[in-house]
């Protein structure tokens, strides 16, 4: 059986085109070949932090929590359950300045052990204050909120046993 070759463009028209190498090259189209090319590999993700930083933010952002006095701390492990996040840390704080000033708290402590990219939303005097720290996820309700959503039974471990 022969061996089939690319089809290369024709060098008369390629030469005729204007621009650069890499401009030829597109306008002549693409190349047909025997078999076609293999799809490109790419990563899903780039670095998977390591447990062992993980529970060294979670103990941060526990810490940090406590030092403001917030209420019901329950962090959960959601590792294979979300695509978001593997853990969630859940508060109350009493009022909109309370739950700011921990936001503001939490974010500058975590910039101080090197992550800056932390993004805070309903800081600026809401029911329900979340905070994304990359790979833990932290929210912060009065309790009349937290009651009403109810983040601990939807990812809890009881929801998974009565499957």
């Amino acid at each position: 059986m022969p061996r089939k070759r690319a089809v290369t463009p024709k060098l008369a028209e390629t030469a005729k085109a204007p621009g650069s190498p890499r401009k030829k090259t597109v306008a002549a189209g693409p190349m047909k070949t025997a078999s076609a090319p293999k799809p490109r590999k790419t990563a899903t993700k780039a670095k998977k932090t390591e447990p062992s930083e993980l529970d060294r933010l979670q103990t941060l952002i526990v810490t940090s929590l406590d030092d403001d006095k917030a209420e019901n701390v329950v962090t959960l492990d959601l590792a294979g359950r979300a695509m978001f996040c593997d853990r969630m840390v859940i508060a109350s704080g009493f009022a909109d300045r309370q739950i700011s000033a921990m936001a503001q708290h939490l974010k500058e402590k975590l910039h101080e052990v090197g992550i800056k990219r932390v993004q805070i939303e309903g800081a600026g005097g809401s029911d329900w204050v979340l905070i994304d720290a990359g790979d833990i996820v932290v929210h912060l309700f009065k309790p009349e909120a937290r009651t009403m959503y109810a983040l601990e039974k939807m990812w809890g471990t009881d929801l998974d046993e009565a499957v």
